[in-house]
């Protein structure tokens, strides 16, 4: 039976792969960290580029405020108020008769149950520019004008509302309603 003796004060280790192992793991920590260090570099100019962009863009918009209070001011002059308001009420009317009311019939015309009259319409204009109309209408019974109710509420129209309902009386034997619908025409 042989022993086997090792006389030497350290005994031999294989720590070769070890070391080896280790110092590709340093190499690629540390390829790791200059990508990543120039990654935020490359971030940082990207960034510096932006806010070079804001800041300009933020002087413009403060530029155009300070000319848009300046002509404000000029139009809020006592001189100038009647053209304002002559402007104004211009403009106002201009809205008004750009609504289309061919556009409105025929749309009309096809959520119109065949035995609901209708007998009032009124658009208005809202202060975004959208259209809304308060409409009257009239029915035998209750069941068309829920059905109408229900046509309202695609497109487009929309967000159909009872403002008033009237029973049938001995003068007028229908049932009226007054109705609020927003209406999808652009002006």
């Amino acid at each position: 039976m042989k022993v086997p003796i090792n006389l030497a004060s350290q005994p031999f280790r294989r720590d070769r792969a070890l070391l080896v192992a280790s110092i590709l793991v340093c190499l690629l920590l540390a390829a790791t960290l200059s990508a990543l260090i120039s990654l935020a570099m490359a971030d940082r100019t990207q960034l510096a580029g932006a806010r070079h962009e804001i800041a300009r863009l933020n002087g413009q918009i403060r530029k155009v405020s300070s000319d848009q209070a300046e002509l404000d001011a000029v139009l809020r002059r006592p001189e100038n108020a009647q053209v304002l308001e002559t402007s104004v009420f211009i403009n106002s009317l201009l809205m008004r008769k750009g609504i289309s009311w061919t556009r409105i019939f025929a749309d009309l015309e096809k959520k119109v149950p065949y035995n609901v009259k209708v007998i009032q319409i009124h658009p208005m204009v809202t202060a975004d520019g959208e259209v809304s109309l308060d409409m009257t209408v009239a029915a035998e019974s209750p069941a068309p004008l829920i059905e109408l109710l229900r046509a309202l509420d695609t497109a487009p129209f929309s967000r159909p509302d009872i403002k008033l309902d009237q029973p049938p009386t001995q003068a007028e034997p229908i049932y009226k309603y007054r109705v609020s619908v927003a209406y999808a025409q652009k002006l």
